[in-house]
C-alpha cells in the first residue's frame, strides 16, 4: 500500500475517531409529530405536513412535492463522501424532468466537515460539483436541535447496517467504542445519508453513506416508473 494512502486512512480515522467524541451521532431519539386536523382525531404525521428552509429564507413545503419522488439527502463540503455530489447531480439531471425532486440539507454535525456558510456552500456546490438540486439551510439532523422532519424520516426507516466499503469496519468501529447499542439506533450515523420518499408520501429506502449510488438510482428509477 502507498504511503500516501495510508496517510489518508489515517487522517480520515482521526476525523471520525474526533467526530465521534464530539457526540456526532449520540442523541435522544424524538417521536414523530402528532397532528390534530379540524375534527380533533389525532394523526401521525406524514412526510406532507414538514417544512424546510432553502438556503434563500424562503420555507419549502413538503406538500408541494405530491405526486414526486424525492430524495433527501444530509450533506458536508469536506467529507470522504463529497464527491457523491457529482452522481446526485446527475440523477437529477437524468430523473428531474420525469418526476424526481432532491433537497440537499448540509449539516455540520459529523466532523465539523460543513463549517462554511450557507452561501459558502452553495458557492462550493456549484463551483466544483454544478449542482442545480435545491439547497436548503444548514441544519441538524440528530439531536435536540434536529429537524422536525428528519425525527419522523428516521421513524419511518432506522439504521440497517452499512454496506460493504472501504470505511466499512472503520465506521462500525469507531460507532461500537462510543456506543455498544447504536446499531440499534435509527441516528443519522454520517454524511451523505439518503431517504428516499414515493410518490405518495412514503418513505420507501435509506441509504447509508456506503451504499453504492447506482443502488440508489435503481430505486429511484423503479418508483418513477409506478406512477
Amino acid at each position: 500500500m502507498r504511503v500516501q494512502s495510508i496517510c489518508s486512512i489515517l487522517a480520515t480515522a482521526a476525523m471520525l475517531l474526533w467526530a465521534s467524541s464530539a457526540g456526532g451521532c449520540r442523541t435522544n431519539q424524538k417521536k414523530p409529530d402528532i397532528i390534530i386536523p379540524n375534527n380533533g382525531e389525532k394523526q401521525m404525521a406524514t412526510f406532507y405536513d414538514y417544512t424546510l428552509t432553502a438556503q434563500t429564507g424562503e420555507t419549502v413545503q413538503m406538500n408541494t412535492f405530491q405526486g414526486k419522488v424525492v430524495l433527501v439527502v444530509n450533506t458536508a463540503t469536506g467529507c470522504g463522501f463529497t464527491p457523491q455530489y457529482a452522481p446526485i447531480e446527475k440523477l437529477y439531471k437524468d430523473y428531474h424532468d420525469k418526476g424526481l425532486e432532491i433537497l440537499d440539507i448540509p449539516c455540520n454535525q459529523f466532523g465539523a466537515q460543513a463549517p462554511g456558510t450557507d452561501e459558502e456552500i452553495h458557492t462550493f456546490c456549484t463551483l466544483h460539483y454544478n449542482t442545480t438540486f435545491p439547497q436548503m439551510k444548514k441544519a441538524d439532523v440528530n439531536g435536540p436541535n434536529e429537524l422536525p422532519l428528519y425525527t419522523f424520516l428516521k421513524s419511518q426507516k432506522g439504521f440497517a447496517g452499512f454496506d460493504e466499503h472501504k470505511f466499512k469496519t472503520l465506521l462500525e468501529q469507531m460507532f461500537a467504542k462510543e456506543d455498544p447499542d447504536w446499531a440499534s439506533k435509527p441516528d443519522i450515523k454520517w454524511n451523505f445519508t439518503k431517504f428516499v420518499i414515493d410518490r405518495q408520501g412514503n418513505v420507501v429506502a435509506r441509504f447509508e453513506p456506503t451504499a453504492d449510488m447506482a443502488q440508489v438510482e435503481a430505486c429511484i428509477v423503479k418508483l418513477l416508473e409506478a406512477k
